[in-house]
């Protein structure tokens, strides 16, 4: 991808969909810069936080803008996509969320997560002693709950690690490669698992989605 691709090929996709809502909120805060027809929002990854992308979005200077980087200019505002964050930021909305108290602001909403971890990232990690009690625990919670609950979708949830008080799982079946994998661990596993013993530090998913054979659901 280059700089100006989408200016000049409409056939392509934009890295980055905007709605209106957040677009004119976008335009208000732009109209109080200085020189504000000759800049740009910025938008890029900067990070990651609690398996999630964190975001970086200012305004700079169009002309900033290099060759590796996406360029999406429209009528009123020019969105630039830095060319490292392009594949990160595929396919988001960067949408104008009003809460329950009336607040709103921008928010993104990003089809795309960080790579889950895997043990062989992780470095050298101590096979997991049955014989420990916190262990023990930790497996029969997957095996009397967890389990059980996941059954219905093919899946299945094992303890392969264990650092100090972190758990290291592995998901197979129907929740191997399933595009729900991440909100099954973290509002379900990980819920069922935190209730029963709550002096769990880390819950780390290592599968390797990406082998999945038969995932229970598959987002188009």
């Amino acid at each position: 991808m280059m700089a100006g691709m989408t200016a000049d090929r409409e056939d392509v996709e934009p890295v980055l969909t905007i709605t209106p809502e957040a677009r004119a909120t976008v335009l208000e805060v732009l109209a109080q810069e200085a020189e504000a027809d000759t800049l740009a929002l910025w938008l890029e990854v900067s990070g990651e936080v609690n398996g999630a992308y964190a975001y970086d979005m200012y305004f700079q200077a169009v002309s900033g803008a290099s060759a590796g980087d996406v360029v999406q200019p429209d009528d009123q505002l020019t969105v630039i996509v830095p060319e490292d964050s392009v594949a990160r930021l595929q396919g988001a909305r960067l949408d104008f969320v009003t809460d329950a108290s009336g607040e709103g602001g921008l928010v993104i909403v990003n089809p795309n997560t960080p790579p889950a971890p895997t043990l062989a990232g992780l470095g050298s990690l101590p096979e997991v002693d049955l014989s420990d009690p916190f262990a023990k625990r930790v497996v029969d919670v997957l095996e009397q709950q967890v389990n059980p609950s996941i059954a219905s979708h093919g899946g299945r949830a094992d303890l392969v690690a264990v650092n100090d008080l972190s758990i290291y799982l592995r998901l197979s079946g129907g929740c191997q490669g399933c595009g729900m994998a991440k909100a099954t661990l973290s509002q379900g596993i990980e819920v069922i698992l935190r209730e029963a013993i709550p002096e769990i530090a880390d819950v780390v998913d290592v599968t390797d989605h990406a082998d999945g054979a038969n995932p229970y659901y598959q987002p188009a």
